[in-house]
């Protein structure tokens, strides 16, 4: 492989350190500054000005949904149902041959309470099913021919685990909530083939590549899926590396962990670089916008429920007991206090039980922390994955969260500073299709906790928001730890690996809030291959 050198602008190594070179042999940081530019060079990168940095990571995502988002009805970012329900139709009308139509990414917000009526649906396609995802990913919104495929009724009860919506007179609405109440639906649609995965996992990892990301966590990885991964990475097509987190089904976890066994074999024995299958993810809870988030004491507006927890509490700590004795890392989805609370209990009793050793448990997205238990998150070594872009008073924070939950719990959600402060490890996530995956995206909010129209001014919980490096660093080395990669990546120093961002300019000395709009990747590599190249260059 070729020797690169980076010169003629900032080298942000993430150490506490600015310098105005690199190299890069083999794959490897060869050097820095003067001693970067003092050997010889077989490429020349002109940085022209701009920032070379560590590759950033993606702690939790879900790029299999976002690719097959982008495939069906285009409903998200769409204000208001006429809205949806025409781009449905026209979706419906280019692609008659598809017995369903499958989307995703419908704003929850738009409707109240985030409950949808089927026949608006039944409207644009009332001889086809319909099933489209909320942005949430947790609720889903079908129409009438949907509900009658999938055999539900007004005899349809609900699940400790699902809840369906209905009209007065019981009849089902058309909004399935949580697990049993989607998956009933989803169950009866065509599965996803293998080459359908794969074009979306391609597509998926090109855009994070886009992005200046080379590292993501797929945090939602079933046993069908593994063989599209596979072929994915038999045939290149991966642009970034990927580990994957096989989802722990409460239902059938014990015959689960032969699968999660011989998956990670599979995995291994491919021995390719960008795949890794490393961890199992447990969804302690639900969310707060529909009410199955777990709660400590009652939701605001319903005081008859403290949410929907998925997994009944023994069974949670002997399945977590059972993955962490594989030698997986556990990844906990954990939003609501009692949610969070149960998860470090369960990772508390695994270390009891399992003895000491370097597992790095992380608890995703962390909403409503009560103060007593921000302490055990160091204690623990548990790592908090946290998605900057919903730390802003946005619709869905404003129109369900706010309501739900009331303002002494709106006081505890997402607190970056105080995890950062208590010498917590945290990394930064998307969660995408849930929100944007670009790191770039996430930056301004985390720096500023203001919302797009630059709200609150001075920040929402102004306390909690962090420096543009601290930022930087839970996108580099905070992934990095994440992926027991720090001694690899997320920094940059002789030895390590080339896995390097190139922006179009110091993102440090701009104002926050512009650096979404401004700032431009011109450049991703990962272990000196270049992963990313915008169309309009044809080299540098």
């Amino acid at each position: 492989m070729s020797c690169i050198l980076f010169h003629n602008g900032a080298v942000w190594t993430g150490t506490g350190t600015i310098t105005d070179a690199l190299s890069v042999r083999d794959g490897r940081i060869e050097a820095l500054g003067a001693a970067a530019l003092a050997g010889t060079h077989d490429e020349r990168v002109d940085l022209r000005g701009g920032m070379l940095l560590p590759a950033f990571g993606d702690g939790h995502c879900h790029p299999d949904h976002a690719g097959f988002e982008a495939l069906g009805p285009q409903v998200r970012g769409l204000s208001t149902v006429e809205e949806i329900v025409e781009e449905v139709r026209r979706h419906a009308d280019a692609h008659p041959g598809d017995g369903w139509i499958v989307g995703g990414g419908y704003d929850a917000t738009i409707v109240p309470d985030g409950l949808f009526d089927a026949r608006w649906l039944d409207e644009a396609v009332p001889d086809r099913p319909v099933a489209l995802r909320a942005w949430d990913y947790h609720t889903l919104w079908c129409n009438s021919e949907a509900m009658r495929r999938a055999g539900l009724d007004a005899s349809t009860s609900d699940t400790p685990r699902g809840r369906f919506a209905r009209r007065p007179d019981g009849e089902l609405l058309g909004t399935m909530i949580e697990w049993d109440a989607v998956d009933a639906v989803l169950a009866a649609a065509p599965a996803r083939t293998t080459e359908g995965l794969v074009t979306a996992l391609a597509a998926a990892t090109q855009a994070y590549a886009a992005a200046g990301v080379t590292w993501i966590q797929d945090a939602w990885v079933e046993h069908g899926t593994v063989d599209a991964y596979l072929e994915a990475a038999r045939r290149g097509l991966l642009a970034t590396r990927v580990n994957l987190a096989f989802r722990a089904d409460p239902v059938r976890w014990r015959e689960q962990l032969a699968e999660f066994a011989a998956d990670r074999e599979r995995v291994r024995t491919l021995g390719d670089d960008r795949l890794t299958a490393n961890t199992v993810k447990f969804f302690v809870d639900g969310i707060l916008e529909n009410r199955t988030a777990s709660l400590l004491a009652p939701y605001s507006d319903d005081p008859c429920t403290r949410g929907m927890p998925v997994w009944p509490y023994g069974e949670l700590l002997e399945a977590l007991t059972a993955v962490d004795a594989m030698g997986l890392q556990a990844h906990l989805h954990a939003i609501g206090d009692a949610g969070i609370r149960t998860a470090l209990d369960a990772i508390e009793h695994v270390t009891r039980v399992n003895g000491p050793r370097d597992r790095r448990p992380v608890i995703a997205h962390v909403q409503v922390l009560a103060e007593e238990d921000l302490p055990r998150f160091a204690r623990l070594g548990v790592i908090a994955n946290l998605q900057p872009l919903w730390a802003r008073t946005d619709p869905p924070m404003t129109k369900l969260t706010f309501p739900r939950i009331g303002p002494d719990r709106a006081r505890r959600q997402y607190l970056i500073g105080s995890l950062l402060r208590s010498g917590v490890h945290v990394s930064f996530g998307s969660d995408w299709p849930v929100s944007d995956h670009r790191p770039l995206a996430g930056l301004p909010v985390a720096v500023t906790r203001e919302n797009a129209e630059r709200e609150p001014s001075g920040g929402w919980l102004p306390e909690e928001r962090i420096g543009i490096e601290e930022a930087l660093s839970a996108y580099t080395a905070g992934v990095a730890h994440q992926a027991f990669a720090e001694e690899e990546r997320g920094t940059l120093a002789p030895g390590k690996v080339a896995d390097l961002v190139w922006l179009d300019g110091d993102v440090r000395r701009l104002d926050p809030h512009d650096i979404a709009e401004t700032t431009t990747v011109l450049g991703t590599w990962a272990a000196g291959v270049r992963t990313f190249l915008p169309a309009n260059r044809s080299g540098v």
